[in-house]
């Protein structure tokens, strides 16, 4: 009799469970959900309404929510929200591509060699020139 179990492609895909099919992440976030969530809406059923409060209480909890549960190529929500900042308005959006010549640089370290060469000679000019009077 043979059993067939499903194994995944990536072992660092597989999340160790916490709470029943909940990572500790998920089971964190889920109860920061609940602690903002039912206070809220028990403080607000009577003034505005059940139907009202209940949504309300959804729209606070949804962010909990979405942190627990998004992962978009293995980053976590606030990762993600933090690389499309710094993307988009932290980095410039058009980068300039600024070759380096080497050409140039050789033409210049060329220069400087052959200025260090004509100075070299002017004072080995200047050396003889003081000799030859000396003498």
């Amino acid at each position: 009799m043979a059993i067939a179990v499903d194994v995944a492609k990536d072992p660092k895909a597989v999340k160790p469970k916490f709470i029943g099919n909940f990572t500790k992440r998920q089971v964190v976030c889920f109860g920061m959900a609940a602690l903002t969530g039912i206070p809220f809406y028990l403080l607000t059923k009577k003034a505005i309404g059940t139907d009202t409060a209940a949504l309300l209480m959804v729209a606070v909890m949804l962010p909990f929510f979405f942190i627990a549960m998004y992962e978009k190529d293995g980053a976590t929500a606030e990762q993600y929200v933090k690389q499309v900042i710094l993307m988009k308005f932290v980095r410039s959006g058009i980068r300039k591509y600024k070759a380096e010549n080497l050409y140039e640089q050789l033409k210049k370290r060329e220069g400087m060699e052959k200025e260090v060469e004509a100075l070299e000679c002017k004072k080995r000019k200047r050396k003889e020139m003081r000799g030859s009077k000396e003498k």
